[in-house]
């Protein structure tokens, strides 16, 4: 588990950037190397100040999720040392994997409230429980600060197993410092040293070819390699070819010309084939275009011939219409020239008096006009048809 101070006393700026910010740049990289070391390995983060001890997160390998709960961290209140190393040692007793070895960091970059006598009875605790205690001072260091936490790390130790890092302000980063120490590398371990080995050539770049140690990272050493290979080949061909060009250039314009005129030729051979295709065009669209006139002559014919239809079409319904304008008139005279039914149709009308003297010179003048007309009709020899 890692402690970290989140107190008032993190607002200071005599760590680059801040006290707060080199602490959490400092626990990114422990936790990173704590997890690479070893697949088993969890880490837990827990801040001891605000409004009381928080955890963070319980230990877990997954690196993502102590980096994410790094975020947003609150600053505020006074940092709770005892408090803080007792739920560490709490959360480490619940821990699925019973073999792991349990250990506490702790940073502490505010002055202590505790005496001496009280941090000494937590360390026993701790040594009773088989909890190792990593202690990174920094920051403030009055009120015997530095004394108690030697105290601490007194009451703890067991066969070394605990540490004590005192790191003063100045231009150096926290993370760096820690690099080089026991809280980073741990008790010997390969793992560890591996995982502080090539941290610490990633944080100071390395005398390595690309800044990669092979011996960290064979396949990405191997991959720039070859790509630093490919690219001075593509250099020195480019640069041959230049070479090439200018010693052209020197001998003389003479290979231009051949080559231009070799261009020539070849623009002709490859316009005569578009000459050509030209005349086919052409020749095509004078075809079409005498079939559209003889299309044009044939249409007249067509037309001239419904025109005559159509007059003999006009004359025929004529002579229809005539016949049986005769035959209606010839019917209308019959029935004028029966007295009885006009008289009883002149009766039937409102207002009328069959027996006016007027209505009956009417009904005897009616015979005579339809005699006269059916003579007219059959006068009139019938037409024939042409």
């Amino acid at each position: 588990m890692i402690c970290i101070d989140n107190s008032e006393w993190m607002r200071n700026g005599d760590y680059s950037p801040s006290r707060l910010q080199a602490q959490a740049d400092a626990v990114n990289l422990i936790c990173g190397a704590k997890t690479q070391s070893n697949p088993e390995n969890t880490v837990g983060i827990l801040t001891m100040a605000g409004k009381g001890v928080r955890v963070l997160a319980t230990p877990t390998s997954d690196l993502g999720k102590i980096l994410h709960c790094m975020h947003g961290l609150e600053i505020g209140g006074e940092s709770n040392l005892a408090a803080g190393i007792q739920v560490a040692q709490l959360a480490l007793k619940h821990r699925q994997n019973k073999n792991q070895q349990q250990r506490i960091i702790v940073f502490v970059g505010s002055p202590i409230k505790y005496d001496k006598k009280a941090l000494e009875t937590i360390g026993k605790k701790l040594k009773k429980n088989s909890v190792a205690l990593d202690i990174v001072d920094f920051g403030e260091d009055d009120d015997g600060k530095p004394e108690k936490l030697e105290a601490l790390l007194a009451a703890v130790n067991n066969n070394d197993r605990s540490h004590i890092v005192h790191v003063p302000p100045g231009p150096n980063v926290l993370s760096d410092v820690l690099i080089s120490t026991p809280v980073f590398t741990g008790d010997g371990e390969g793992g560890s040293g591996f995982a502080a080995a090539a941290a610490a050539a990633a944080a100071a770049g390395g005398d390595f070819d690309f800044g990669v140690d092979p011996n960290l990272d064979p396949e990405l050493a191997l991959a720039l390699r070859v790509s630093m290979e490919e690219e001075r080949a593509r250099q020195e061909a480019a640069a041959k070819r230049a070479a090439e060009e200018a010693a052209r250039q020197e001998k003389g314009e003479a290979p231009q010309s051949s080559s231009q005129d070799a261009t020539v030729n070849a623009s002709k051979k490859v316009a005569d084939p578009m000459d050509e295709d030209d005349a086919l065009l052409k020749e095509a669209l004078a075809m079409s275009m005498d079939v559209a006139g003889s299309d044009s002559s044939h249409g007249d014919a067509e037309m001239s011939e419904a025109n005559t239809e159509d007059q003999e079409l006009a004359l025929a319904l004529q002579m229809s219409m005539q016949d049986s304008a005769n035959g209606s008139q010839s019917d209308i005279g019959r029935v004028l020239g029966d007295q009885s039914f006009m008289t009883s149709i002149l009766s039937s009308l409102p207002g009328v008096d069959p027996n006016d003297p007027q209505v009956k010179d009417l009904l005897a003048s009616l015979p005579d006009q339809s005699e006269s007309q059916e003579k007219k009709n059959e006068e009139e020899p019938p037409k024939e048809d042409k």
